[in-house]
């Protein structure tokens, strides 16, 4: 029995001991300033899982008074992309999530840019070096060629630089310490890699996932510093998020075999304490099969993956966004905070401060968010009918102005309103109102012609000249005319308004008719039934 109670005790306190690294952790994270960044690259369009980085990003810090960081990760210059930090800068614009510090702000902390952080780096990798945690490697591109043509197997397809490989190339673990010494002094071009361990348990307490482990063991010997001096992802996150005093870090679950790398780093370089919390967030899947949503996906289904227009200066490619396609970017931010997070409350629409209120990490899903370009557009829907007009006529006026059109402002939010309920897209409110703009090239007589008759005739002829000394040219006005003098030529007002609505439309379409009359004006609604009338006749 005694035997018994001591194994539970045993039991009882290996459990506690595992526990309180845990709690330890985020008890001294809470004393913390919150500071989260958003780190992207500038190599090209910023995709819907880059937004939704963005946004968590913004909310978490908003919600806890903390700091929100935009740092460019522009180490890689062979992919980078001229205009792409301004496009981004103006993506957050657009929806409202701009940073508290970045290239575009300053702050503290910076440069933002890692590029203009160059310099820095060096050290931290070459301490690294020092205290035996990496190494130097002066292998050509040819013999890291030959190593992988050397152990490719069907088993094996992509030979990794690891613990097995490392002590069979040209690297400062294998030479001599002078002979090490005389290849740097030469200049002889080289990388630093880390050495990881051959096979070592790491271990973090994701926000999202909990506790997750991983074997060293599978990790290739990644490159810190490349041979031009600039650092790789890997070095040159852990450094500037130290000295960035990030507290939380969100980022996508394609990071995470990435993690065991990072955590070592914050160890060697002595930051463990310092290190942030991390949130991996799911993937957004593609509509149809697995698989992530790419940009090809967009493109095959023809619906958009970036925010904005994104017209790519290498290959000449130009992809459409959210934002020209006609989305608002407040129905944009609640589709994104939808993507893998909901409140638990079955509410849908959030405002960005109920989003700023409500976030919670632990409502983020496990499991890839499977985007729906439909729910997007009932999205749209919601916001775009309670948009106050006069901002969507403006929207509207670069479209407009595309096809030639003159209106006033004023004209514009007026039909705005009129049509905007049978939208879901911004530009969608010219396919239910050109109308409004330009008469009708062509009619659909289809459906009158077998009814229309002299007497229809003159009843038009009749009514625009009614029309020409009507005084109260309102939506009551128009209607009574119309009514009074079908009564008095014993006519059917209902046989009527559809040959009116073509003659206004050019087809069966539109908002009611007389709202219509009223809006086009006196003179245009005329000029539109004498227009007409001979073409019904023909």
């Amino acid at each position: 029995m005694y035997e018994l109670t001591l194994i539970k005790l045993i039991y009882f306190l290996h459990l506690t001991s595992c526990i309180l690294l845990p709690i330890s952790y985020f008890c001294r994270m809470e004393h913390k300033k919150v500071r989260v960044r958003f780190a992207p690259s500038p190599t090209g369009g910023l995709h819907l899982g880059g937004m939704r980085t963005v946004l968590f990003n913004y909310l978490y810090a908003r919600q806890h008074k903390g700091d929100f960081v935009l740092r460019i990760e522009d180490t890689d210059q062979t992919r980078y992309v001229a205009g792409a930090e301004e496009y981004i800068l103006e993506c957050l614009r657009w929806c409202g999530l701009e940073a508290d510090e970045g290239p575009h702000a300053g702050g503290p902390y910076g440069p933002y840019r890692q590029s203009e952080r160059k310099d820095m780096y060096r050290q931290y990798a070459e301490q690294l070096v020092k205290d035996g945690y990496a190494y130097y490697a002066f292998d050509t591109p040819e013999e890291l060629d030959a190593m992988r043509a050397r152990l490719k197997t069907d088993d094996n397809p992509s030979p990794q630089y690891n613990h097995i490989v490392r002590p069979h190339m040209r690297n400062s673990l294998r030479l001599l310490p002078e002979e090490t010494a005389q290849l740097l002094a030469a200049g002889t071009p080289h990388v630093i890699r880390i050495k990881m361990p051959a096979s070592e348990e790491v271990a973090f307490t994701d926000m999202i996932r909990g506790e997750v482990q991983f074997n060293t063991g599978t990790v290739d010997d990644k490159v810190l510093l490349k041979a031009d001096g600039m650092p790789t992802y890997h070095l040159a996150v852990v450094v500037d998020d130290y000295l960035m005093k990030i507290s939380h870090v969100f980022r996508g679950e394609e990071w995470l075999p990435s993690a065991p790398v990072h955590i070592l780093l914050w160890r060697y370089l002595g930051w463990e304490e310092q290190m942030p919390q991390w949130a991996h967030l799911p993937l957004i899947l593609r509509p149809d099969g697995n698989g992530k949503l790419s940009k090809r996906d967009g493109d095959r289904l023809g619906f958009p993956v970036y925010a904005m227009n994104w017209n790519d200066p290498r290959s000449g490619e130009f992809t459409k966004g959210f934002r020209e396609m006609g989305y608002l970017p407040e129905a944009f931010i609640n589709m994104l905070a939808m993507l893998g997070w909901n409140d638990g409350t079955g509410q849908e629409l959030f405002t960005l401060d109920e989003l700023v209120e409500k976030f919670s990490v632990s409502r983020v899903h496990h499991a890839g968010a499977r985007f729906n370009i439909e729910k997007a557009n009932w999205f749209n829907h919601q916001y775009l009918v309670k948009a106050d007009n006069r901002r969507l006529a403006q929207l509207l006026m670069p479209l407009l102005q595309e096809k030639g059109v003159q209106a006033s402002e004023e004209y514009v939010a007026n039909i705005a309103g009129m049509v905007k309920e049978r939208c879901n897209l911004v530009n969608e409110i010219w396919d239910h109102s050109f109308f409004f703009f330009q008469q009708p090239e062509t009619y659909d007589t289809a459906a009158v012609k077998p009814k229309w008759n002299a007497d229809k005739r003159q009843f038009f002829l009749e009514w625009g000249s009614v029309l020409e000394t009507l005084s109260d040219f309102s939506l009551a006005g128009i209607e009574d005319s119309f009514k009074q003098l079908a009564t008095s030529m014993n006519m059917k007002v209902g046989e009527l308004q559809l040959p009116l609505r073509i003659m206004l439309c050019g087809g069966k379409f539109g908002p009611p008719v007389f709202n219509i009359a009223e809006m086009l004006g006196k003179h245009e609604t005329i000029a539109r039934i004498m227009k007409a009338v001979p073409v019904f006749d023909a």
